[in-house]
């Protein structure tokens, strides 16, 4: 199917409104959404198109945004029309007070100037000079596993976690951050939980307000920002020690001004990276492993990808290019189970989407979590299948059909250091290990990215 053929992306409007649930009354379909985002949103999709209108409450506290879901009006709102839209909803707003203001979350001309001093920092070049501590830390969860490897049980969703903070963590600060863990371990997804919550939240108490759910937030965050700002001061008192992103943002300047990044921004850059990084990236390497395991024919290829390629050796930049059917099986995971399930944007001008307009300052929002499941663009949606994504069938499918790391100028950045991480800690894992899991509905925390909501248990036993 030709681009060309499918629903535009501007379409002449029909001076309707876009069709969605009626739910309660009052509160409509936002208490329903609020209780289950994906499986709400995404029979939404099924059932009224790919323009879906959810709106309630009363008043003052009313809401209301349009998910919409066909691949061209992905593009239209990531890319093509991308100056159309910007960060400002509520789920943005809330991000920022964990996040602070960096790249994912700054606006405007402050956005402008970071990317233009960040992106230096992401080349291919850069990355790939990370792949032998990458695999280093792979060799290092291996070892971890060597007592459970005689059919006992790891947990995937504890596991991952910690290996990708200490991945992430050495990257951008170049030690050893396993004092950080117990300081990230409960915060993190508390903070992220509590921003989803209030992001579709009508009645939050302001940020300001001394409650004991702010106060403890609050404190949450200092704690750490403590552990962050420390180290970039020493990295400040120490500037030649390392290549870590760190030092490289305390020297990134502005290619146009020269003006360099305050300690606030790095600090900001840094608890992005990090924070949004690691969870991310243990979420893909979670459901890569889960689904592994209970699809035993799919991990027998993997195996034999690995014995020919690495041989039993530590993958290298050059192994990881080779290792296809592996980063096959990484991208259908992280279809399936895309840890930025939602994108939210809100709309600066009207526009027009599937016949209907959309007004200005409208919260949009792109679900690559029911898009991945367009039944339009993917032949049994449901169904875990690597083969979706050889080069052939890749190169022919929409390319907004599939966009866990967003897309347009606003894309990941860090997308390409996340596939290294996840294909090579798979490779190394699937080397050493057969792995088991049971099938079974995985039950899942939608916060502002999507993680399991409980243990993942894994049988290992050894290759």
């Amino acid at each position: 199917m030709s681009v060309e053929s499918r629903i535009p992306e501007v379409a002449t409007s029909s001076g309707q409104m876009p069709p969605g649930p009626k739910g309660l009354p009052v509160l409509g379909p936002l208490l329903e959404l609020k209780k289950d985002l994906l499986g709400t949103s995404y029979r939404a999709m099924l059932e009224f198109g790919d323009v879906v209108r959810f709106a309630g409450a009363p008043g003052k506290y009313h809401r209301e945004a349009t998910f919409l879901f066909h691949p061209d009006m992905v593009q239209y709102v990531l890319a093509t029309g991308a100056d159309n839209f910007y960060k400002g909803d509520e789920a943005y707003t809330e991000l920022r007070e964990v996040l602070g203001n960096g790249l994912l979350t700054a606006e405007g001309d402050v956005w402008k100037r970071q990317k233009r001093q960040v992106q230096p920092l992401f080349t291919h070049k850069t990355v790939g000079d990370y792949v032998p501590m990458i695999a280093e830390e792979g060799a290092e969860v291996v070892e971890r596993w060597r007592p459970s490897a005689a059919g006992g049980t790891v947990d995937l969703a504890a596991e991952m976690p910690r290996v990708t903070l200490r991945i992430v963590g050495k990257a951008v600060f170049g030690a050893d951050v396993d004092h950080m863990l117990p300081v990230f371990k409960d915060r993190v997804p508390y903070l992220s939980e509590r921003a989803f919550k209030r992001s579709v939240n009508p009645f939050r108490p302001p940020q300001n307000w001394p409650t004991l759910g702010n106060r403890k937030a609050h404190a949450m965050q200092a704690d750490i920002n403590k552990v962050v700002d420390d180290l970039i001061a020493g990295h400040r008192r120490d500037p030649d020690g390392g290549t870590d992103l760190v030092r490289l943002l305390i020297g990134a300047t502005d290619p146009e001004t020269g003006e360099r990044l305050s300690d606030d921004e790095i600090r900001d850059q840094a608890l992005v990276f990090l924070l949004a990084g690691h969870e991310t990236t243990a979420t893909s390497l979670t459901f890569t492993l889960h689904l592994l395991g209970h699809h035993p024919d799919v991990q027998r290829r993997v195996h034999e990808e690995v014995d020919s390629v690495l041989g039993g050796r530590t993958p290298t930049l050059e192994d990881v290019r080779a290792l296809e059917y592996t980063t096959m099986v990484v991208k259908e995971a992280m279809r399936l189970y895309p840890a930025a399930h939602g994108m939210p944007r809100q709309s600066k001008t009207q526009f027009e989407a599937g016949g209907y307009t959309i007004p200005a300052e409208s919260a949009v929002i792109v679900s690559s979590y029911a898009t991945h499941r367009h039944p339009k663009f993917w032949d049994n949606p449901l169904a875990f299948d690597p083969e979706r994504f050889t080069p052939e069938l890749e190169k022919a499918r929409h390319r907004y059909a599939y966009f866990p790391f967003g897309g347009g100028p606003r894309a990941c950045i860090g997308q390409y250091f996340s596939m290294l991480e996840s294909v090579i800690v798979t490779a190394m894992l699937m080397r050493d290990y057969e792995v088991k899991t049971t099938e079974r509905k995985v039950p899942l925390f939608v916060g502002i990215t999507l993680r399991p909501a409980g243990p993942m248990p894994a049988v290992l036993k050894p290759r």
